[in-house]
């Protein structure tokens, strides 16, 4: 099989390890095969590729799209290294409001599968990087949500000081202000 799936500490959530083939030209690997990913028990059809260049210290996040237009997304860092940090906000979960980062980079290759009911960010932590993630539904301008990169209740470490981030980022609700995903 191309890929390790690794299932993290919250469940649904994977760790995707391409299997990554080196010779003297350089390297190749496969970063979605649906076979594997359904075999895994990921299950979505992905209808949108996206694609982002930021430089270092910029944080993108934390992001959530909501129904009828939820996304389950599949990150992947094509150059440089990302802190990438997912927060469980399902309703019922047992854990909810329980975040988990990870370092995804041009070395590692590794790809982060991140169901829908997730808010979603990563911080820049090299010179710049290259983010391309698919998600499983389009982008949806009245479905999406956000909690402010910086709330005081989920302590997220995101391992950088005053990181750059949009307006709009900043203006992002506080988490005990957030309704539970449904």
């Amino acid at each position: 099989m191309p890929f390790e799936f690794e299932e993290c500490e919250i469940h649904s959530v994977f760790l995707i390890k391409p299997k990554v083939f080196f010779d003297k030209r350089g390297f190749f690997l496969e970063t979605y095969k649906k076979s594997s990913f359904l075999e895994a028990g990921i299950k979505e059809d992905f209808n949108q590729d996206n694609f982002s260049f930021s430089k270092r210290g910029v944080l993108r996040g934390l992001h959530l799209q909501r129904k009828p237009k939820s996304q389950s997304k599949l990150v992947r860092c094509v150059r440089g290294e990302i802190l990438d940090v997912i927060v469980d906000v399902r309703a019922n979960s047992n854990t909810f409001g329980k975040w988990l980062s990870f370092l995804l980079n041009d070395v590692n290759q590794h790809i982060l599968y991140v169901p829908d009911g997730f808010l979603h960010g990563f911080v820049v932590l090299s010179e710049n990087a290259i983010v391309h993630y698919k998600a499983s539904c389009e982008y949806c301008v009245s479905c999406e949500d956000g909690v402010v990169w910086n709330d005081k209740t989920l302590d997220i470490n995101w391992r950088i000081k005053d990181p750059i981030v949009s307006d709009k980022d900043k203006l992002l609700k506080k988490f005990i202000d957030f309704e539970a995903y449904q």
